[in-house]
């Protein structure tokens, strides 16, 4: 069974509260995107949003360019029927970002559920340049992930955990020496 057929039976026989990330409201991705004082314009992306409710809480909060990337269709008509009528505020993409080509660019990219479960390098390869072709010069992305002793696995399949060495190493980065303190 491939991923989007395996995210397809876990969104069609599941409610979204039984999920184990499920958030009545994500509190700390909105606080990112707020706190990085982000432009009420500008363009952002949340991949593998599915059922979240940040799509529809960007919206209320007067964000007006707001797309939501997830494999699972039926994650998607989900959520398009929760958030009701401000749903046509949203831009609804089915698709396995590793290949989808957006486009377009986004001023920010937000990952709560999808670069954890890339564990084979080239699934990782493929996510990180869908990452640097869709991301806007001066762009930020936030990829939340599990840490060393996070769990092993969600919904049943296998996920890559990092503490923020590897994640800077996996992701070309390096600490800056003026941010370094004693």
């Amino acid at each position: 069974m491939g991923q989007a057929q395996y995210w397809e039976r876990v969104y069609r026989e599941r409610e979204p509260q039984e999920a184990s990330w499920y958030e009545e409201v994500p509190k700390t991705c909105l606080a990112l995107i707020k706190g990085a004082a982000v432009p009420l314009d500008a363009a952002i992306v949340d991949v593998g949003g599915g059922t979240s409710k940040l799509a529809g809480l960007l919206v209320a909060a007067g964000y007006a360019d707001v797309t939501v990337a997830d494999i699972s269709g039926a994650a998607l008509e989900r959520a398009r029927v929760e958030l009701g009528a401000a749903a046509d505020q949203v831009t609804w993409i089915e698709a396995d970002v590793r290949s989808h080509d957006f486009a377009r660019v986004f001023d920010r990219w937000h990952d709560r559920a999808v670069f954890h479960s890339m564990v084979e390098p080239g699934d990782r390869d493929a996510y990180l340049a869908a990452v640097r072709r869709t991301l806007a010069p001066g762009g930020h992305a936030v990829l939340a992930t599990f840490g060393p002793g996070g769990p092993t696995e969600c919904s049943g399949l296998p996920v890559a955990r990092y503490g923020p060495d590897e994640l800077m190493d996996i992701l070309g980065l390096r600490p800056r020496a003026d941010l370094l303190t004693d």
